[in-house]
């Protein structure tokens, strides 16, 4: 078999099923190989970014790798944006790239980069195939390493004359022989059995749980132990759906846009037990001054996510789901104290809020909870980044695993389409709703030809402010409202310094979404007011093909709860006033 067959067979055997990129010169063998394969549905994306964020949907909604198919050059940096959310995140994609032969490495070719370089510090592990031989293996162990310990990215950059070569007596290796790679899975006992300790002597414990939880499908593990302990908990964006928000433990989404019980919790506890989460800045805020008289006990598949950011105190190198599952073996029952008691009557004495009035401007959260209460229960909700990110994170009902993907490492916006036609090819029958801003829409908006042509069914939906909306609500609250080049509808005529979203602009629509979506073969629907809401989500959510559902909603907005940037994570703006 030559090197494309190679790598189109062992894709097969890792059990791939769909494939996303772009083709080009270098690739050509590998995309000529693809033209007779009839198992492998290959996406053709209309961007090499798309690709790659394509195959990190399909990945965190099922669990499984993604994988994405890029030329060389400007393909294989077209990819890097899509690689790093992937890497932040902690998502397990493979992604191919094609390179020049061997013999032009190092001539600066044409349309030569060196892809393992600029990988190096954005994926967890990147490979130069120089010799049809080392293709097997390479293929086998970059799947392995994707997949286990904690997930992440994988590149393989492969020379096209190592397509082109033929390897006489193939086969697929059957096991990863990695020596210098051993992930631990089972905790330290004695660590657990510390950890157990601590809890049992603990005022004030708490749990802080990230998207490991969810990567190690630990879901049940975790809410087997707070409901016996009764142990209040939070979950960081990426842990968003690990239980119900309705739980009475769940204390919500901690940090900058954090909930109040969320972050008091955290700045209060005795005892704080992080698993699968890594004490980025969002969360902590001011690390100087967070969870001040804490104990810190972390778990985490990483060893090198510990102590990091904050001292740990009891260290447990392991997967979440194995860890919990021992702790919980040597945990008594807790009855409900006083601070379980506190902390989840703060919940509800600080609800979220925002005004909404039949004749006013559509609020962005109104729309977020009505799509909320007209979705199934087990939809897809993908978001791109920036203010309705938020808003998703805080106002919608999330309820099961892997049902909220969002860019939270990275912060990328353009994610939030192609990453929702991944998820919808890995769940066709289900709902995805993918949730942008008029601002990031745009970044990846010519997707909305691949779902047509492809029978993606993707329901777009496009909070539509007309601004860069978080990036304003910034210079509005700490930049004396300078809107310096966030206006997506200014021109050369406007006035040198933008006047704010109060000021009359003639251009209402522009682009004109409704006429975007038509023209690229999509459904496209409007909601002027507020009464209209309803009407264009039900006709958009029945409509059996992509939608584009635009929402001209208020352009003055704020993010509450919010952490202004450098404060403790207790010193919350709640609102306006």
């Amino acid at each position: 078999m030559n090197g494309s067959e190679i790598t189109i067979d062992a894709l097969k055997k890792e059990g791939v099923d769909i494939l996303f990129g772009y083709p080009g010169g270098v690739v050509i063998p590998i995309f000529d190989a693809l033209f007779k394969e009839n198992e492998l549905n290959v996406i053709l994306n209309r961007h090499e970014q798309a690709a790659v964020h394509a195959a990190d949907g399909y990945a965190r909604s099922t669990g499984k790798v993604g994988v994405a198919l890029v030329t060389s050059g400007p393909g294989s940096t077209n990819a890097i944006t899509g690689i790093a959310t992937a890497k932040l995140d902690s998502v397990p994609i493979v992604i191919i790239s094609g390179q020049v032969k061997n013999d032009f490495i190092g001539t600066d070719g044409f349309q030569e980069v060196d892809m393992s370089g600029i990988t190096r510090s954005i994926s967890k592990h990147n490979y130069l195939v120089s010799k049809i031989e080392d293709l097997p293996r390479i293929i086998k162990e970059a799947f392995y390493i994707a997949k286990t310990g904690r997930p992440g990215p994988v590149s393989i950059d492969i020379p096209v004359d190592v397509f082109s070569a033929v390897l006489k007596n193939y086969s697929y290796p059957k096991e990863v022989k990695l020596p210098g790679y051993k992930p631990t899975i089972e905790g330290n006992p004695k660590q657990i059995k510390k950890l157990a300790q601590a809890i049992q002597y603990a005022e004030k414990p708490l749990f802080y749980t990230g998207g490991g939880i969810i990567a190690a499908n630990a879901e049940k593990e975790l809410l087997d132990i707070v409901e016996k302990t009764n142990i209040p908990f939070v979950t960081t964006l990426m842990g968003l759906g690990t239980s119900s928000n309705d739980h009475p433990l769940y204390l919500g989404m901690p940090g900058m846009h954090g909930r109040y019980a969320a972050n008091h919790a955290m700045m209060q506890c005795d005892l704080m037990i992080a698993v699968g989460a890594r004490f980025d800045d969002r969360v902590t805020g001011d690390i100087s001054r967070f969870a001040p008289n804490a104990k810190i006990a972390h778990v985490d598949i990483d060893p090198a996510e510990i102590g990091k950011n904050v001292k740990t105190d009891i260290p447990v190198v392991g997967d979440a789901k194995h860890v919990l599952t021992a702790l919980n073996d040597l945990l008594k029952p807790r009855k409900a104290n006083g601070w379980c008691v506190a902390v989840t009557s703060w919940k509800k004495e600080t609800p979220l809020k925002y005004s909404q009035k039949e004749d006013e401007e559509t609020a962005p959260q109104y729309v977020i909870e009505r799509i909320s209460e007209l979705t199934d229960d087990n939809a897809i909700i993908v978001t791109d980044v920036g203010q309705h990110q938020m808003f998703s994170a805080l106002y919608y009902k999330h309820k099961l695993p892997r049902c909220f993907l969002s860019s939270g490492g990275l912060g990328t916006m353009g994610f939030g389409l192609p990453a929702a036609m991944g998820a919808a090819l890995a769940y066709p029958k289900r709902q995805v709703i993918a949730i942008c801003g008029d601002g990031g829409f745009q970044m990846n908006i010519q997707e909305l030809a691949t779902c047509a042509l492809n029978g993606i069914t993707v329901k777009a939906v496009i909070l539509n402010n007309q601004f860069l909306g978080m990036v304003r609500q910034w210079q509005e609250m700490f930049w004396n409202k300078n809107y310096s080049k966030v206006c997506l509808k200014q021109t050369p005529d406007c006035p040198p310094q933008c006047k704010g979203p109060n000021a009359k602009c003639p251009n209402k629509y522009l682009p004109d979404f409704v006429k975007v979506a038509e023209a690229n073969g999509v459904k496209g629907l409007r909601a002027e007011t507020v009464n209209e809401v309803d009407k264009v989500l039900k006709e958009g959510l029945a409509h059996d093909g992509p939608v584009i559902m635009e929402f001209m909603v208020r352009k003055e907005e704020n993010v509450y709860p919010m952490v202004p940037g450098g404060k403790a994570i207790d010193e919350i703006i709640m609102g306006e006033d």
